[in-house]
């Protein structure tokens, strides 16, 4: 399998800019590739964490050699060292905002250290979830999830105030017309497929098996197939494929309050 996908003579792997499920991870582990996650930023000149070695799939590793890393009291993941930046060019305003008097790095993520050292990324600082109960809750752990089903391509999770969590769901363009003409449906377009409901039943079912994994309150509780194809630089997808969740939330302000009723 590694001499088929041309990754015979590899020896190091590494995924990093978004989360990646753990299942993945096993998958190319399991097939002898040794994939890894690093976390950093342009800030910091690119790596902040990773562990080369001793692997703890869930977790993007120790910081690296010469980087000090610690949580502030929110839980925002800080560092200092020689390769955080020294500021934004003739942007004193944003250099203030990221880097403190005593040199520490506000990377605006969130983050858990265990016992032995190992970061694990929660998510962007300002994008957690609080809803109406007082819950923080993760978006991107769960969007990666429902992402990593088959049938789903694109996920953006709602619940800021609200009693629960709903979801809005693209179709993968690539696998569902498959999935779809191999069961006899003659939906011919996404929109079509978006609404026939042997496609929607799947869809529920991999809500269920993600919902499975999270705890009550992270619970998918209502979702939405919907009809459209989010491109990367559109209204809804920046260039590198993140979401872009308040323009989300504006164009699709109908159908979730209806996910609400």
């Amino acid at each position: 399998m590694r001499e088929l996908l041309g990754l015979d003579a590899l020896r190091v792997a590494v995924t990093a800019a978004a989360p990646i499920p753990v299942e993945i991870l096993h998958f190319f582990r399991a097939l002898g590739i040794p994939l890894s996650e690093m976390y950093g930023l342009s800030e910091s000149s690119g790596p902040a964490t990773w562990e080369s070695e001793a692997v703890r799939l869930g977790t993007v590793g120790h910081a690296i050699p010469g980087l000090e890393l610690r949580l502030d009291d929110d839980g925002e993941v800080l560092v200092r060292g020689g390769n955080v930046f020294r500021g934004y060019l003739d942007d004193p305003t944003r250099t203030h905002e990221a880097l403190d008097d005593d040199n520490w790095l506000h990377t605006g993520d969130i983050g858990v250290i265990d016992d032995d050292g190992y970061l694990r990324i929660v998510d962007r600082k300002k994008e957690l979830i609080i809803t109406a109960g007082g819950k923080n809750i993760s978006p991107a752990n769960l969007e990666a999830a429902l992402k990593a089903q088959p049938l789903i391509g694109q996920a953006c999770v709602i619940g800021e105030a609200q009693p629960h969590l709903v979801a809005l769901l693209v179709l993968d363009p690539d696998v569902a017309p498959v999935w779809a003409a191999q069961r006899g449906i003659t939906a011919a377009t996404p929109d079509e497929l978006a609404h026939d409901d042997a496609v929607v039943a799947e869809v529920g079912t991999e809500v269920d098996a993600v919902n499975r994994r999270f705890s009550d309150a992270e619970r998918i509780r209502n979702f939405v197939v919907l009809g459209d194809d989010w491109q990367p630089d559109s209204e809804e997808l920046t260039p590198t494929m993140k979401l872009k969740r308040r323009s989300i939330a504006a164009k699709y302000a109908d159908v979730i309050a209806e996910l609400y009723t």
